[in-house]
């Protein structure tokens, strides 16, 4: 059996190993290695659109690391929240011990990559990751980037320009969310239970009045809830209602969340993720797609930060592309197209 500790410290050196981290591996120009020293050789890794599906060493190297290390040689990692936990699998699977990093990947964009073309300058890729550890290796990968925001940086805007703030997202405020040693599991609890009191609020909303949720009462006068691009970052739950609640509940009031894979706290922080997270009609405009009336589901992942009884920060992470396909439009081929006019 795998001790958290011991889950924490193979993660953090698989992260440290694959490419993402040059000082460890100046010359590393193939992640095979350094996959097979850290995962299962039949690792499930569930990532972000068009790529969807790596499953197994083979197809992890060559659909993903490999191709994102020939667009970006020189690829850095900066990594802002990094903590552990045991999850008992209640939602739909995925017990287990369970370890999650956000952050970014950083390099210079020389080659294309998915098709983005290159912008030969600095590029920053957000980044949100989960693996389940067992019996020393890892097990399970879930893997989301902000696409959409790369598309920017390169030059090509396929969404309307996001309502809340466009800016590189920051770690914690404290700059205290890499939990590399065991913490305080009493915090953890708190943590846990802070994040499950707003949950039930979001729970009550009646589909008609914001207010229904309560969710003054959840978070901290001064929160800060860090979205993908296209929605963009909020402060205080009037800018959080404003730009992400308003919007995201006019297109979707039926949404049903919190299918989770996994659903870990650590000291004062929480994460989790669901393959798909949230299910909902395309009842409204989104994002300027009008209403389809089809069903959606959603890859989210989210992390957040507890002061005292309250929430003081959520960073979140959508699979954009992957949810704007189910609503017609294929993000990829708008940036083909040279993005929106």
């Amino acid at each position: 059996m795998t001790t958290l500790q011991q889950a924490k410290s193979l993660v953090w050196a698989a992260l440290q190993a694959l490419p993402g981290n040059t000082a460890l591996v100046p010359t590393a120009t193939d992640a095979r290695s350094a996959l097979a020293r850290y995962f299962s050789p039949d690792c499930q890794c569930h990532v972000f659109h068009p790529i969807n599906e790596a499953h197994g060493l083979e197809a992890m190297a060559e659909k993903f690391w490999n191709p994102l290390l020939k667009a970006m040689p020189n690829l850095e990692r900066r990594c802002d929240l990094f903590f552990a936990g045991e999850f008992d699998g209640r939602f739909c699977g995925g017990a287990g011990t369970w370890v999650t990093a956000h952050g970014y990947l950083m390099g210079t964009m020389v080659n294309d990559w998915l098709g983005i073309p290159a912008s030969g300058d600095t590029v920053f890729v957000r980044i949100g990751e989960f693996y389940r550890v067992e019996n020393g290796k890892i097990v399970d990968a879930r893997i989301l980037l902000d696409l959409v925001d790369v598309m920017r940086q390169c030059g090509i805007e396929v969404l309307p320009r996001s309502t809340g703030a466009r800016l590189i997202v920051p770690g914690p405020q404290m700059h205290d969310g890499l939990l590399l040693q065991a913490s305080e599991p009493q915090e953890a609890k708190l943590s846990m239970e802070s994040l499950d009191r707003m949950i039930g609020g979001l729970k009550s909303f009646n589909q008609k009045d914001l207010k229904s949720m309560g969710m003054q009462a959840f978070w901290h006068p001064e929160m800060m809830w860090y979205g993908p691009c296209g929605i963009g970052t909020s402060r205080q739950v009037e800018g959080f209602q404003k730009h992400h609640q308003k919007p995201f509940l006019h297109a979707f009031p039926d949404r049903v969340g919190g299918n989770h894979i996994s659903r870990i706290s650590e000291g004062h922080f929480i994460a989790s993720t669901g393959w798909p997270s949230v299910r909902a009609t395309h009842r409204g405009d989104y994002l300027g797609v009008p209403a389809t009336h089809k069903p959606i589901t959603m890859r989210v992942a989210d992390w957040w930060r507890r002061e005292g009884d309250t929430l003081r920060e959520n960073w979140v992470m959508i699979d954009l592309p992957d949810l704007l396909l189910q609503m017609g439009v294929d993000l990829f081929e708008r940036m083909r197209g040279g993005g929106l006019k």
